[in-house]
């Protein structure tokens, strides 16, 4: 008998954080997060990461796990969250895996297999050395040439992604994408349910740019700052991450602070954009319109949704 998984999914800013804790009250869950920055320490006005108080008691796994010098990749991600799954379902509970990096979702949904490339690392480095010497730029016109399918969902910047696309195809000479496709065919070996949170795009794109404002309220500005000042290196792969980016060109006096402010909000548009239109292509689930219907009302139809699939009776 298949065990019980519910995922939540969905843009930046749209409400997952909130949703899920209440979820997680609800049906006796408890969260493993699916977001490739939450897991960093030091990173937490940026990555808009959940709070003690926020948590209402409830557990939150792969948050504050590693330290922004450190590997995180998808394997290793799936590796962690497996064995908390595994954790959470010895307890009589039901993990909610919650987060907008559909990758990881997908690798864990559908226990994708990666050992056969993540083992040499030495094409992935070299990628990584191409975009610090050459920019970014320059690593992700090699993926468009390659498997311009995939770069249609993915941002010139995330290095990480760019290079992982290049280095299968480098391995097994396919495209990334049509491995993605081929993954998607398969059946997930949980009784899993994908709630996918979203809203009208102008609303979305409001909560982004007021989310963005109260980090700086929050002290986003300090949060890089002491970051460089322990030392860790703009080139890091977590450094590159949206909220940390942005301000590097600050610090180095080639941007205003507003700049800068401006240039993370229309990045994060673009992100969440990106984010939903992978998540359309990419996964099926019960859709929630957050701008359609009330918290309340989006509550009910997902306790339905479990019904529905025999995960709550």
């Amino acid at each position: 008998m298949k065990k019980p998984f519910v995922i939540i999914g969905g843009p930046t800013a749209c409400g997952k954080t909130a949703m899920s804790i209440e979820l997680a009250k609800r049906i006796d869950g408890e969260i493993i997060s699916a977001d490739s920055m939450q897991v960093y320490h030091f990173m937490d006005i940026g990555t808009a990461k959940v709070t003690e108080a926020e948590k209402q008691g409830v557990p939150h796994y792969l948050v504050d796990e590693l330290y922004p010098d450190e590997e995180y990749n998808v394997m290793i991600f799936q590796q962690k969250a497996k064995i908390y799954m595994d954790q959470i379902w010895g307890k009589g509970k039901i993990p909610i895996l919650v987060g907008g990096t559909g990758f990881y979702i997908n690798a864990l949904l559908y226990d994708n297999d990666f050992t056969e490339t993540e083992n040499d690392t030495s094409f992935r480095k070299a990628c990584y050395a191409q975009a610090k010497n050459e920019g970014p730029e320059a690593l992700f016109q090699r993926l468009e040439k390659v498997d311009p399918e995939y770069a249609k969902i993915i941002h010139a910047n995330n290095i990480k992604r760019v290079a992982r696309a290049l280095e299968y195809h480098f391995l097994t000479g396919e495209k990334f994408s049509k491995h993605n496709a081929e993954q998607k065919q398969k059946e997930s070996p949980y009784n899993a349910a994908v709630i996918i949170l979203t809203m009208e795009r102008e609303k979305l794109y409001e909560r982004i740019d007021y989310r963005v404002d109260l980090m700086m309220e929050q002290g986003l500005l300090d949060e890089v700052k002491n970051l460089l000042e322990k030392g860790y290196s703009p080139g890091l792969v977590s450094m590159q991450g949206l909220g940390y980016k942005e301000f590097v060109p600050y610090f180095q006096g080639e941007c205003s602070l507003n700049e800068a402010v401006a240039q993370l909000k229309k990045g994060t548009r673009h992100f969440a954009k990106r984010q939903l239109t992978w998540f359309r292509r990419q996964i099926d689930g019960l859709w929630v319109d957050l701008s359609k219907t009330d918290f309340p009302m989006a509550m009910t139809d997902i306790l339905d949704y479990l019904k529905e699939k025999n995960i709550l009776e």
